[in-house]
């Protein structure tokens, strides 16, 4: 006959034995779990006890009527086989069923691959951001470094502000990268993100009709997390010697970066 819902599935095999330690108590509890005292026969000094006057049963909980001593003889035998859904009910997984790899703890989660993973919270760290204070002369037709003397921040001290000005951060990743400067002149002006001391990414502005332009350079590059580095260079092809801006009241010569996550 046809039923509606989940496939029942075997509880546990039938017929099996189960040996119990005695003790002056009319509670004991069953290896596997029946609807009632009629599916065990249960045996007492070899005497086989008549279900619901001498105990009951239910579960996995075996109640007798009269309490055993410690030297009696007590065993039953499983006679049905209780039936229950393919699913577990609720709550009755714990980590003991799991064969999880690795270690559980509060700080792990269970992954697709049935292992234990770590949770990684990142904060963008390491970051920097530092300013020009002080204003720069920049040759015409030169790349030269601009210096980022004062810092706004350095989370773990991974810029130079001194006598490098460069940024060498100690986390490998992608790093989000962005550097201006600001000429009071007009001129064809450029600015360019140097790694390790090679250019990796240079911007140009031709405002050679214009009074002043600022000019920024930005890309995001990847960091070993020990001996690359960055730093920020400038030119302008005015003709003649020029001035980056310096002010730490308004930014307007600027170098920052910090570590991108997930990526």
């Amino acid at each position: 006959m046809a039923y509606i819902g989940n496939k029942l599935a075997d509880a546990y095999t039938s017929f099996a034995k189960q040996d119990f330690t005695t003790s002056a108590t009319t509670s004991y509890t069953l290896d596997n779990p029946v609807t009632n005292e009629n599916e065990i026969a249960l045996f007492i000094n070899f005497v086989r006890q008549e279900p619901t006057t001498a105990y009951t049963a239910s579960g996995t909980s075996l109640t007798l009527t009269s309490a055993t001593s410690a030297s009696d003889d007590m065993y039953c035998v499983y006679l049905g086989k209780a039936l229950q859904t393919v699913n577990p009910p609720a709550g009755s997984v714990g980590l003991s069923q799991l064969s999880a790899t690795g270690t559980a703890s509060a700080s792990t989660y269970l992954r697709g691959d049935n292992s234990w993973g770590s949770i990684t919270v990142g904060d963008n760290t390491p970051a920097f951001y530092a300013v020009h204070s002080t204003g720069q002369s920049i040759n015409t037709g030169t790349w030269t470094k601009v210096t980022y003397d004062s810092e706004v921040f350095d989370t773990d001290n991974c810029y130079d502000n001194a006598t490098n000005y460069r940024f060498t951060p100690t986390t490998a990743g992608k790093y989000f990268v962005c550097g201006w400067h600001h000429i009071n002149a007009a001129a064809i002006k450029h600015t360019a993100i140097y790694k390790n001391g090679s250019s990796i990414v240079a911007h140009r502005l031709d405002n050679a009709g214009a009074e002043e332009a600022t000019i920024r350079a930005i890309s995001i590059v990847d960091m070993n997390g020990s001996t690359d580095y960055l730093e920020i260079y400038a030119r302008q092809e005015q003709g003649t010697t020029q001035n980056i801006e310096g002010n730490t009241s308004n930014h307007r010569t600027g170098f920052f970066a910090y570590k991108l996550n997930g990526v």
